[in-house]
């Protein structure tokens, strides 16, 4: 996919987000609204996945393909709607999402077995652990795919997390690329006011990894850019870690920049509203 192609996959996404969020009244809509431009960018121009007859082909061990985890498991509804929009489950089961028996629980599961999903997330601090178990059986396996972590900035105030940052450059994890999306909310407001985590750069490199900062999160051609330099610096002894500067709520002109709509449903008028800005490319469910 082009550039303007890709665009028009994130606009249906957002479109989604706000009306999955909005069909049960529970949800992250903020941080996923924030994450459309990477997810789709990953899912539809990065990775490599395993495809038959162009649609793609899910297990759980993931040979021989590229894998991602989701660490901030909150921001599912961005997740399911690139899953099902890619064509892993059939886009109408968005409708079910956090109701009653649905395989779309609020933060991803895998005993609903959905396809895509591959541990359940959400328990902050985990997903990168996890991500270098996945890269570390690669390299034993000689299995030349990437692994692929997001997790967020109010996350990276978990201390699990930093035991990952350790291992991870010791152990020469060098088929690994993490996110992190700086959209500088959590929850209960900024990160720099809960708990700041001053200079995170620093911090990465300082454990020796290789970072890279992409400033324009939300801008599909920048975001190419750095997916594609990230993917270059492979394989040289050290992970990659990327800084993902992202609007919270991008998209939604009330919803951006406020840790107010971290777990907010819109009511209907807002949802209107949110649908006024957003194009409808690829048909709603």
């Amino acid at each position: 996919m082009e550039i303007e192609q890709l665009e028009k996959v994130a606009s249906q996404v957002r479109r989604d987000i706000v009306r999955m969020v909005h069909g049960c009244q529970s949800g992250h809509p903020g941080g996923s609204l924030g994450c459309a431009d990477l997810l789709v960018a990953l899912y539809f121009k990065q990775m490599k996945l395993k495809e038959e007859d162009g649609k793609p082909v899910f297990d759980m061990d993931g040979k021989n393909e590229d894998m991602f985890f989701l660490s901030n498991g909150h921001i599912s509804p961005v997740w399911y709607s690139v899953l099902a929009r890619k064509g892993y489950f059939p886009v109408p089961e968005m409708a079910t999402f956090r109701k009653l028996n649905t395989r779309l629980q609020g933060h991803p599961t895998t005993h609903e077995h959905l396809e895509g999903i591959r541990i359940a997330s959400g328990s902050l601090g985990q997903g990168m652990s996890v991500a270098l178990g996945a890269a570390k059986a690669k390299k034993l396996n000689n299995d030349p795919s990437t692994v692929y972590v997001l997790m967020g900035d109010g996350e990276q105030q978990e201390g699990q997390v930093w035991e990952a940052a350790m291992f991870a450059p010791h152990h020469k994890v060098d088929n690994l690329i993490a996110f992190i999306d700086l959209n500088g909310q959590q929850i209960d407001g900024p990160t720099v006011e809960v708990m700041n985590n001053l200079d995170l750069v620093k911090k990465y490199e300082a454990f020796g990894w290789e970072v890279l900062t992409i400033e324009e999160g939300n801008d599909m051609a920048a975001l190419l850019k750095g997916l594609y330099e990230a993917k270059s610096r492979l394989g040289h002894g050290r992970p990659i870690m990327v800084m993902v500067h992202t609007g919270m709520g991008f998209g939604v002109d009330f919803m951006m920049g406020t840790h107010k709509w971290h777990g907010t449903a819109p009511n209907d008028d807002q949802l209107a509203a949110a649908l006024g800005q957003l194009e409808e490319t690829m048909g709603d469910y």
